[in-house]
């Protein structure tokens, strides 16, 4: 298995990731999440493949793309109260449904841990929905911990 920067020539694989990942959280949060839309258009993928402080890794398997990880460098700096820090968020991750169990995603994990460390990263976060029990095991699976937690009351 290879895992390395996306290309444009990746866009129709990214493409159908990004839409399990929206199915996932559709199914999970239909209160919240839109169904049969994509979450960005193709110009809008092409600029993020040329934005180094946005990478898009993923894995393939005999030249067949099965998975993504969307990142976002983050500082903090100068803050009052935080310390200098930079991370490196995970936008977005997904295996595709024929590939899970495969080791795709801690392939994926381990590429972006050590990308993390070489460009100076602190630390490595992402948010994970409460209702993706899958995505919770695996990243608890991966030495990930809670950070925070966001809490919500809906009105209506």
């Amino acid at each position: 298995m290879l895992v390395r920067r996306a290309k444009k020539e990746d866009i129709p694989a990214l493409n159908s990731l990004l839409r399990q990942v929206l199915d996932v959280h559709h199914n999970g949060r239909p209160d919240l999440f839109r169904s049969g839309v994509k979450k960005y258009t193709d110009d809008q993928l092409v600029s993020i493949l040329q934005d180094d402080d946005s990478p898009i890794f993923v894995a393939e398997d005999e030249g067949v793309v099965c998975g993504e990880v969307f990142c976002e460098i983050k500082c903090v700096a100068d803050d009052n109260v935080l310390k200098d820090c930079k991370t490196l968020f995970i936008e977005d991750v997904c295996v595709d449904a024929s590939a899970r169990g495969k080791k795709v995603g801690t392939a994926l994990f381990d590429f972006v841990k050590q990308y993390a460390k070489g460009i100076g990263c602190y630390n490595m976060s992402l948010n994970v929905w409460a209702f993706n029990e899958g995505a919770k095991k695996f990243y608890d699976k991966v030495g990930l911990k809670p950070q925070k937690t966001v809490m919500e009351y809906i009105l209506s």
